[in-house]
């Protein structure tokens, strides 16, 4: 097997504009650095077939399909020995990192860098990291474990009478329920090089990174932090790629037993990003010694991709009639032209709104939405994409239905054009209502997200021959 490994800054040198809310917020400073990560794999599956795999993992919080076009078509000229169909991108979902996209936000001060030109530079920086990865590739070994950190918590609280809310108080008497599971589970991949030192770590949970969200500087959130604890533990040439799982209702936001947490951080002396830090350090390092012992060579390397057609969320009469109200709600709006939180929510609401209605008009010419969908075979684990930010349930189902032994899901693999959200809910969220489980937040529905699974556990099981 032969594994090649690259990083690289991407963090802007001028303000921008800020991705991760319904208002435009304008960088003021750097808080920590936004990273991008590649792992370039080459091997062999069980049939001797020729497999690659090149993984990027950024910080961002999300990974346009047009962005990843843009590099495929940056990279191909260069490394003409790798198939750039087999590049495939995600986002950890931090909210401080720029937006990428023209459109979603209106324009700014002329002095701002603008998403074209952040979008430039980004496919220019992480262009030139996969051709170094690829070209840079090595004889190696990988290894694999299973931990666990509490970093992810559902974000929807369920009240009496049905319904749910994003982030609701459950201090007052009608709080009956957190809506869904949490999942503390870590998947971990570790690569050695041919004397079995360790050179990088894939680093998979089902979380968000997402803290310190509304802020007004550039940040990777609490993969700086996790990043910086585990290197002062095993050296700073390690690479790391955070991977977020299937999380679309998950959040680091604490719902519950608030007091004692801040009570906790308050005498270790740290904040919730470096405790979060910690305990994914934690995790690497209870599985690490574990997963040294098991270092393989020469395992299956099997890489399939396909493009599903999912039914979209189909909008009812009585949705785009509120949508409408809503759009012209917001029409009414008549915000100060210097108030860049008002006349940007404006905007962004009036977009959102807008796009349901568009939808309404057009879904009988467009029922299904186009999701591409990776899965890779790496010895006895599994990895599988989606562009959606899929609520936990999804994800669950194809890891209890996968043949691998562990299964990575890596979501935000990939979005559509000026997407405010893409979230996957599952039904019982959507009769709960709230937001990522309405309309405007969803291309397609629970329905779209059943046959996902399984159409993602058939490409995962048809990679394990010897498992049938």
């Amino acid at each position: 097997m032969l594994i090649g490994w690259s990083s690289i800054d991407i963090t802007p040198s001028r303000p921008v504009v800020l991705r991760g809310q319904f208002h435009a917020r304008i960088s003021q400073r750097i808080n920590d650095p936004l990273t991008a990560t590649v792992l370039a794999l080459e091997g062999t599956d069980a049939r001797g077939g020729s497999h690659q795999v090149v993984m990027v993992s950024c910080d961002r919080v999300n990974a346009p399909s047009v962005v990843v076009a843009r590099l495929a078509e940056a990279v191909a000229p260069r490394i003409p020995d790798f198939d750039v169909n087999l590049l495939f991108v995600n986002a950890t979902h931090t909210h401080t990192a720029p937006e990428i996209e023209e459109g979603h936000y209106p324009e700014q001060d002329p002095n701002v860098m603008t998403p074209t030109e952040y979008q430039d530079f980004f496919v220019e920086r992480v262009a030139n990291a996969i051709v170094q990865a690829w070209q840079g590739r090595t004889e190696g070994s990988v290894s694999w474990g299973y931990g666990h950190a509490v970093v992810g918590h559902n974000r929807r609280i369920s009240y009496a009478g049905g319904l749910a809310r994003m982030y609701g108080p459950t201090n007052q008497p009608d709080f009956e329920s957190v809506e869904g599971y949490e999942d503390h589970g870590v998947d971990l991949l570790f690569t050695w090089d041919t004397r079995s030192d360790l050179t990088g770590m894939i680093v998979n949970l089902a979380c968000p990174s997402q803290v310190t969200e509304s802020e007004y500087y550039v940040s990777a959130d609490f993969w700086h932090e996790a990043r910086v604890e585990i290197r002062r533990r095993h050296g700073e040439q390690v690479f790391i790629m955070p991977q977020c799982s299937a999380a679309g209702d998950q959040s680091p936001h604490l719902l519950l037993h608030k007091a004692a947490e801040h009570n906790m951080l308050r005498r270790r002396g740290l904040t919730e990003r470096q405790e979060i830090g910690r305990r994914i350090a934690n995790a690497v390092d209870d599985v690490l010694p574990l997963a040294r012992e098991e270092i393989c060579s020469g395992l299956p390397l099997a890489h399939s991709v396909r493009v599903i057609a999912l039914p979209v969320r189909m909008v009812t009469r009585a949705e785009y009639e509120a949508a409408s109200r809503e759009y012209e709600r917001w029409e009414q709006e008549r915000p100060a032209p210097d108030d860049v939180t008002a006349t940007s929510c404006r905007f962004v609401m009036m977009k959102r709104y807008e796009r349901v209605m568009k939808r309404y008009l057009e879904q009988e010419q467009n029922p299904v939405y186009d999701t591409e969908v990776h899965v890779v075979r790496l010895g006895d684990v599994a990895f599988a994409t989606n562009p959606f930010e899929l609520f936990l349930d999804f994800g669950l189902r194809i890891k209890a239905r996968s043949q691998a032994l562990q299964t990575f899901i890596v979501q935000l693999t990939g979005t559509g054009k000026n997407a405010i959200s893409c979230y996957l809910p599952t039904a019982k969220a959507v009769a709960a209502k709230s937001y990522g489980a309405e309309v405007a937040d969803n291309v397609v529905g629970p329905e779209a997200g059943q046959l996902l699974v399984d159409r993602t556990v058939e490409m995962i099981n048809a990679l394990w021959p010897e498992a049938t």
